[in-house]
């Protein structure tokens, strides 16, 4: 063990019980991405006359929906800041997008009131959901859920239907709202007025950003966004139904966070292939928040384990996989990094440290602050860049090499000071054969096609 990981363990008091494994291999196993690409990307990406989006050569992308731009349904302008999203199939080749609108009390377009659908009238997010046919032409644009609040990231469930989440923790008589916020809704992305505008409230009321859904076991985890001290849990849910379905749920269940003994911060571990074993899930105390936010909350003399900026969570293999964003020593994280991917089996209790982004690390992100992840056709990851500059979706490789995928040309700011929208919401059809992804600003869904597969 070199001097450096001894000092970073010494320094968590966690020496005992780990291990160094594999490599970055291991966060593909058991997953459609794990055929691996002949070399890194796809070449160098050509600007687009256009001034929207530069891919490479052989690719091209189409505009689905844009920020202010009318409904197909008459419901009214596609709402602002778009973010997480999702690709499920239909019937005779249709994709079905759902895509979140991160709306605060300022949003500039406001995801509009349906009946049926709205869950707090004071409330300016929620979801639209796009259909569209086997061409990727789009046949219809809607509102999915309205009068929610930030809704940032989520995930899909097995059964078809998407888990939004509300990355807020304003109670009723704040800015206006006239219900609690902070909660996980269920979204069906044919019919929304089958799951309505329901909080999932067993789930528990936080700063949602993400989760995934073991199918094994319907065990749901979920992330927790926070920006400042004490940051974000790691969670799972267990429901009552683990064998899932529309509707199963809102019978409630339990929510535990993840305690890594001897670890108080995820930060402070810097070398890939760390593995702590023994992984334990402490009851949270309050799941309603009603008092106070449950990363405050009394987790026992043996604390609980925080990261700043957990955020996007997915599924693969027989693992959970979640991204700290970043960490920064200077807003009270125990050490710096700029993005890490962690890795848990449930089966061996075990947590894996399988990706640290950084300039003194393996893996050289360009940018800083990866956001949204999701699995590539042909090898590794997409990752959706949050940063300074100019924004770029990166893909990484199974051997750890990163390549430009697309960067965004749409300049928000002016020519002295320039700024550009962040990239979210980055997902493929079910054939793999069109990469979809948002703009958050000015809101933008593209469609990306071209040879993915070479």
């Amino acid at each position: 063990m070199s001097a450096t990981r001894r000092q970073v363990l010494a320094r968590t008091g966690a020496v005992a019980g780990i291990a160094f494994t594999g490599s970055l291999s291991e966060l593909f196993a058991g997953t459609a991405a794990a055929r691996g690409m002949g070399k890194a990307g796809y070449g160098p990406l050509v600007p687009d006359p256009k001034g929207l989006l530069d891919l490479p050569k052989g690719f091209r992308y189409r505009v689905l929906s844009r920020e202010g731009d009318r409904m197909l349904s008459g419901e009214g302008q596609v709402p602002s800041n778009h973010d997480g999203m999702a690709a499920f199939g239909g019937r005779r080749g249709q994709v079905h997008l759902v895509r979140n609108h991160e709306n605060r009390p300022t949003a500039p377009i406001r995801v509009p009131p349906v009946r049926g659908l709205t869950y707090d009238p004071e409330g300016m997010g929620g979801c639209t959901a796009l259909a569209l046919d086997p061409a990727h032409r789009v046949l219809g644009e809607r509102v999915a859920i309205a009068g929610t609040s930030t809704n940032c990231a989520g995930g899909p469930t097995p059964w078809g239907t998407w888990l939004t989440c509300e990355e807020t923790e304003d109670k009723a008589g704040t800015n206006g709202y006239t219900k609690d916020h902070g909660f996980i809704f269920e979204v069906d992305p044919v019919d929304p007025h089958r799951t309505g505008a329901v909080p999932l409230k067993a789930m528990g009321r936080f700063q949602h950003e993400a989760i995934a859904i073991d199918p094994r076991h319907g065990i749901v985890y979920e992330t927790e966004d926070a920006f400042e001290r004490p940051f974000g849990l790691f969670y799972r849910f267990l429901p009552e139904k683990p064998r899932g379905g529309l509707g199963s749920l809102r019978a409630g269940g339990a929510l535990q966070a993840m305690r890594v003994p001897g670890v108080p911060d995820l930060s402070a571990i810097q070398e890939t292939g760390a593995s702590f074993d023994r992984v334990e899930w402490v009851d949270v105390p309050d799941p309603l928040a009603e008092e106070t936010p449950i990363r405050f909350q009394d987790f026992g003399p043996k604390g609980i384990t925080h990261a700043q900026k957990l955020e996007g969570c997915y599924w693969g293999g027989r693992s959970v996989y979640f991204v700290s964003s970043f960490a920064r020593s200077s807003e009270g994280s125990a050490a710096d990094h700029y993005g890490q991917i962690w890795r848990y089996d449930p089966d061996r209790r075990r947590l894996t440290l399988v990706i640290v982004f950084g300039p003194d690390t393996d893996v050289q992100l360009p940018g800083e602050e990866p956001d949204n992840i999701c699995l590539a056709p042909s090898g590794g990851l997409m990752v959706a860049e949050d940063g300074e500059g100019a924004q770029h979706v990166y893909g990484v490789t199974t051997r750890g090499e990163v390549y430009p995928m697309a960067r965004g040309r749409q300049n928000i700011g002016t020519p002295e000071e320039p700024e550009w929208g962040e990239f979210a919401g980055v997902c493929f059809s079910p054939d793999y054969d069109t990469m979809f992804v948002n703009c958050y600003t000015p809101g933008t869904t593209f469609a990306v096609t071209g040879p993915w597969h070479r």
